[in-house]
């Protein structure tokens, strides 16, 4: 259930990608890095004014959700052309769109404009580009628009059955895409379980492991639209994956479970409210080395996991992965982590900073808890939103 574009162009990465800030590619949702920061310096900040720091404009054939991703002088990204799907590539200088190709057809739009089956954003290394629909069409082609393989994880992995469309968005990793494919009947008397993860050899699209994840998730619970994440901190590695009423570490290499916090949907010693049949997870988790901020939904907390030898088996009841529980989640924003303070941007519109260490509210807009003093808040210089989000303003 990403937001789609409300009109059909793209306002063209404006000056971004000016120098010095081209020399870093872009190569999936998240970004370089998988955490949604970017390095360069002298972003642009200011498009109020009718052509401010705006390069170029390109119509789309469509609406989409997905975001684009970008190396060197290609952008990729996805959209619907009427009642069909297709993967673009345009070029950087102009905007002058340089290919389309079909993948699929069967757009079904959201309700209330929440998406379409062009939400799951695209990916690439340079070479070739994986796109995914929320029809279950997964393709790759050369950056140049050349079909390589394409594959129907309905036909593969069984019917997806889900409210919204699976919008999650496969993540790309030494050669490898991780699917998590989380839905199922939405029945309060089907008990029918339907969650998998999946891993698939990027170059020809071959199956390398599929497995179950079973959960005890109730109707709509079912069904995640979140996207999974690699964890890798030099120590330790594993794939994250994000819904039906949990969060689960999985081996790259075979898939087999290594640890689960579950207890995420009420009423438990996280989450006090009651149990919620309606708790589906769109944001995904954010991650940083020793860090997993997991967002809930539906008003319920947001969970700073630490990641240690304790992350082990299931850590529902384990006290000591438990950095901290805040009262509050972004029910579709994933978290974002730089430099110790963690961003959560809630449904209402507004932004809240908090500490990475422990969970303490540093600023909501830009306001800051008298609890934190004034020593601290003059040294916060804006709760860091001004180094990588351009301020906390009102």
């Amino acid at each position: 259930m990403p937001r789609p574009f409300t009109a059909a162009v793209v306002a063209a990465l404006m000056a971004l990608f000016l120098e010095p800030v081209s020399a870093q590619n872009w190569p999936d949702w998240r970004g370089p890095n998988h955490d949604g920061t970017a390095t360069a310096a002298g972003l642009p900040t200011d498009w109020t004014k009718e052509g401010k720091n705006v390069l170029w404009r390109t119509p789309l054939p469509g609406r989409a959700g997905a975001t684009p991703c970008v190396w060197d002088d290609r952008i990729f990204l996805t959209s619907n052309e009427g009642d069909d799907l297709v993967v673009l590539g345009l070029s950087m200088k102009d905007g002058q769109i340089l290919w389309k190709k079909r993948v699929g057809s069967g757009n079904q739009d959201a309700r209330a404009g929440e998406g379409n089956s062009a939400s799951p954003s695209p990916s690439t290394d340079g070479k070739h580009v994986w796109s995914f629909f929320g029809t279950g069409i997964l393709a790759c082609h050369t950056v140049d628009g050349d079909e390589v393989w394409t594959a129907d994880v309905n036909e593969r992995f069984g019917r997806i059955d889900i409210q919204f469309g699976m919008t999650s968005t496969p993540v790309l990793d030494d050669g490898a895409l991780y699917l998590q494919l989380i839905h199922g009947p939405m029945k309060l008397d089907d008990q029918t379980r339907t969650g998998k993860v999946v891993k698939l050899d990027a170059a020809t699209g071959k199956t390398i492991w599929e497995i179950e994840r079973p959960t005890d998730a109730q109707f709509e619970c079912k069904h995640a639209y979140a996207s999974p994440a690699v964890y890798r901190d030099g120590t330790r590695e594993f794939l994250v994956v994000h819904g039906a009423d949990c969060i689960t570490g999985h081996a790259l290499g075979d898939g087999r479970e290594l640890w689960r916090f579950a207890k995420l949907n009420g009423p438990t010693e996280i989450n006090p409210k009651p149990h919620d049949p309606t708790f589906r997870f769109v944001a995904s988790p954010g991650i940083v080395a020793g860090l997993i901020v997991v967002p809930t939904a539906k008003g319920g907390p947001t969970v700073g996991l630490k990641v240690s030898d304790a992350l082990a088996g299931d850590c529902s009841d384990k006290p000591e992965v438990v950095a901290w529980v805040h009262p509050r989640t972004p029910d579709v924003s994933t978290p974002l982590i730089a430099d110790g303070l963690v961003y959560l941007l809630h449904n209402d519109g507004k932004l809240q900073c908090l500490d990475a260490a422990t969970g303490a509210e540093l600023c909501l807009n830009g306001r800051t808890p008298a609890s934190i003093g004034r020593a601290r808040s003059s040294s916060m210089a804006g709760c860091g939103l001004d180094r990588t989000m351009a301020g906390c303003r009102s």
